[in-house]
């Protein structure tokens, strides 16, 4: 019972580190184009530019 005392604020630090970091991805603008990256990887860009 004793560990208790310590496993539970590391667990509420925890648990506010990864709500900062999602509400920060947020606020950065992580989320802004959601099919873009799908859209980028379908379409083929292996051609090489002439030279």
């Amino acid at each position: 019972m004793n560990m208790l005392i310590y496993l539970i604020p590391i667990a509420l630090f925890m648990g506010g580190l990864g709500l900062f970091a999602f509400l920060w991805s947020l606020k950065s603008g992580q989320y802004d184009d959601l099919e873009g990256a799908a859209w980028r990887v379908i379409t083929d860009d292996d051609e090489k530019p002439a030279a």
